[in-house]
């Protein structure tokens, strides 16, 4: 598989686009791990990232060789809201591992990132050919895993009380899904347009009179 498959250009949804990183993005990257909130999300230590650190994460994790990451950036304006990437790259397993970060605080909770992990799940599946995608996500951040939930993914284990955050212990999550029951989604979707269709559609007419209801 040429190069251009396997970390494409752009990946283009209706609300986001999905581009390669450019180096002037770790400045957006300065801000977001250095934002407590952000970093409760995605750090095992409990704190920001130190600068160095974003630094380091940046050349090796989003501009580095051995990750496919992409930015996450607003259709309507170019606007970079956020990071996602596959690591750990197994050709001869056909696994990945996902990660996504929505960086920009007053865009969360608007579909975003679930539309960008859709669009990195059909690249894996349907162009990379992949068996299995999963990902870790810590107990607490309810609103990952409903996003991923949506998007397919199973609970399949769990560390129990592997982080402490906020005074107290949480489970971390593993969460996966394989290529066929990705199909079997993609799948089902395509034929609810043309189930909902054919539900509303007219029936053949009975005698000459149409039938008539009232709308009281």
């Amino acid at each position: 598989m040429g190069s251009e498959a396997w970390f494409p250009v752009r990946l283009t949804g209706e609300r986001v686009i999905l581009r390669r990183h450019v180096p002037a993005n770790v400045e957006a990257f300065r801000r977001w791990y250095a934002d407590p909130r952000v970093a409760r999300l995605t750090r095992y230590q409990d704190g920001p990232m130190r600068p160095i650190e974003i630094e380091r994460f940046f050349l090796s994790r989003v501009v580095g060789p051995d990750s496919l990451a992409m930015a996450i950036h607003l259709k309507a304006d170019g606007r970079l809201i956020g990071t996602c990437a596959f690591s750990q790259l197994d050709g001869d397993n056909g696994s990945a591992l996902f990660h996504i970060t929505i960086g920009e605080i007053d865009c969360w909770g608007q579909g975003h990132g679930t539309e960008a992990t859709q669009l990195m799940l059909a690249h894996a599946f349907e162009t990379l050919h992949l068996h299995r995608v999963a990902l870790s996500v810590f107990e607490f951040n309810e609103r990952a895993i409903r996003t991923y939930l949506r998007c397919g993914l199973l609970i399949e284990g769990r560390a129990r009380e592997a982080i402490w955050r906020d005074g107290r212990r949480w489970d971390e999550l593993t969460m996966s899904i394989l290529g066929h029951e990705w199909a079997a989604r993609r799948s089902a979707a395509a034929e609810q347009p043309a189930q909902e269709a054919q539900a509303v559609a007219p029936g053949p007419a009975q005698g000459t009179r149409p039938a008539t209801r009232d709308m009281g």
